[in-house]
């Protein structure tokens, strides 16, 4: 084994958290940033069409109360511009097509006064919640020992309302409503501000995209880090103390006082450590898988579907493809529609043949816009379920128990190890806010940890 590379911190993972947290920190401390990849951003990619246009394979939008990454777009030189938002929705529902404005579709009243009871419910629950200590909510625990799918059953009066909650729901978490704590997904809405602001575009979470990408913010990141950042660096071991940390990454020791680990949880609990993990925070760990979700994109000449007065928004609840956006960027040329496939189906379509997938995604989309989607100039797909070092987007998840029996550990070090990433965040948890938010609050806590010893 080589000599020890010594550093004031050592950051695991260069996704959005690790690499803020290595910003913040490289003005004051020694730092040195081990990414398992080749490349930066984790959750965040992009790809390169034929003509030489980008788009985001991963996460990609920012939207009002996401102030933090907001300051960093502009502290880089980047900039923004919204969704289109313009024109009419689409939704496919009992086989039959039909037009729409705004966020619920059209529905027969009884219908749309019941979803709409459903919404208003949900948000007025998650509003009570603090989203820093949600078990200690006087109904943490009822809530926590049901799924949505179980509170869904009870408050929608039609199959059809709880059909289109469902899509709601798998928009959001990429899951079923059966996988998840009600509680969860409460203070993910919480998180987020509301169900219905993770829902909206604009002036809600897809308001906004990113010139030249989310993946170009991480980069820009890792550019002012330098040397500082060691990529095809996977983490082996971790060995700890209250005296610091030794950490093998690819043949090579790094020691530091302090290390933050910034990883998805599912991906941190891989890693050998020594002494072995808390056993609380390993049953955490297990218990939080992330979402299912395939992001699938085609390029056309034009974005036609505006010629017809549409938004590029779509909801088909029985669709491989159950929502669909209007992903062109401003001042190019070509039309990009984005659709996910997300939870069972997911699942269902991950490692299955590319041509067959993307044949699937195209007739979905054809079931919306008609026949010219059948026709891209170019299409691509990433299929996080498949993808190693993360096995899932967007986010970690909480079935029922979880909060209330392990929730409180999610946030607290362990010895000399820091934990950030999106999945430990309090405001925008799931979002690339909420990784900026992790690593801010696990530089704080490194940082007086420091000046304490």
């Amino acid at each position: 084994m080589a000599t020890a590379h010594r550093h004031d911190v050592i950051i695991i993972g260069a996704g959005l958290s690790g690499l803020h947290a290595a910003d913040r920190l490289k003005s004051t401390r020694d730092v040195v940033l081990l990414e398992a990849r080749d490349r930066v951003g984790g959750r965040a990619l992009a790809h390169t069409f034929a003509n030489g246009d980008t788009v985001d394979l991963g996460g990609q939008w920012v939207g009002p109360g996401q102030e933090r990454l907001y300051a960093l777009i502009e502290q880089l030189g980047m900039k923004t511009w919204p969704l289109w938002d313009t024109g009419d929705r689409l939704i496919v529902n009992r086989g039959k097509l039909g037009r729409y404005t705004g966020t619920i579709p059209k529905l027969a009243p009884h219908v749309l006064l019941n979803v709409h009871l459903m919404m208003t419910r949900f948000d007025a629950m998650a509003a009570e919640l603090d989203p820093a200590s949600p078990w200690t909510h006087p109904k943490a625990t009822e809530w926590d020992h049901q799924t949505v799918g179980q509170w869904m059953e009870k408050q929608a009066f039609t199959r059809q309302a709880f059909e289109i909650f469902a899509v709601g729901i798998g928009a959001v978490f990429t899951a079923e409503p059966h996988e998840i704590s009600l509680l969860h997904a409460l203070f993910y809405a919480r998180a987020g501000t509301s169900l219905d602001n993770l829902l909206a575009t604009s002036g809600g979470a897809q308001q906004d995209r990113v010139h030249g990408d989310m993946a170009g913010v991480a980069q820009r990141l890792a550019e002012g880090l330098g040397d500082r950042v060691k990529l095809n660096h996977p983490v082996e071991q971790i060995e700890w103390s209250e005296d610091g940390v030794t950490v093998t990454a690819a043949g090579q020791q790094f020691t530091a006082r302090r290390a933050i680990l910034a990883l998805p949880p599912t991906q941190a609990v891989r890693l050998r450590y020594d002494p072995v993990l808390p056993s609380r925070r390993a049953a955490l760990w297990q218990r939080m898988p992330p979402g299912a979700c395939i992001k699938c994109i085609a390029q056309y000449e034009t974005p036609f579907w505006r010629e017809d007065g549409l938004a590029g928004q779509a909801v088909g609840p029985d669709l491989e493809v159950r929502v669909t956006f209007d992903n062109s960027e401003a001042g190019k040329s070509a039309g990009l529609l984005l659709g996910f496939i997300e939870g069972d189906h997911a699942r269902h379509w991950s490692g299955r043949d590319p041509g067959e997938r993307k044949a699937a995604v195209l007739a979905a989309f054809a079931r919306f816009f008609g026949e010219k989607a059948l026709h891209p100039i170019d299409y691509v797909d990433q299929d996080w379920i498949a993808e190693d070092y993360t096995r899932g987007c967007y986010a970690a998840l909480m079935g029922p128990g979880v909060w209330t029996s392990l929730g409180m550990e999610l946030r607290r070090p362990i010895g000399p190890i820091h934990v950030a990433g999106t999945e430990t965040a309090t405001h925008y948890y799931g979002y690339f806010e909420g990784a900026l938010q992790a690593a801010e609050r696990a530089v704080d806590e490194v940082e007086a940890a420091l000046a304490a010893s």
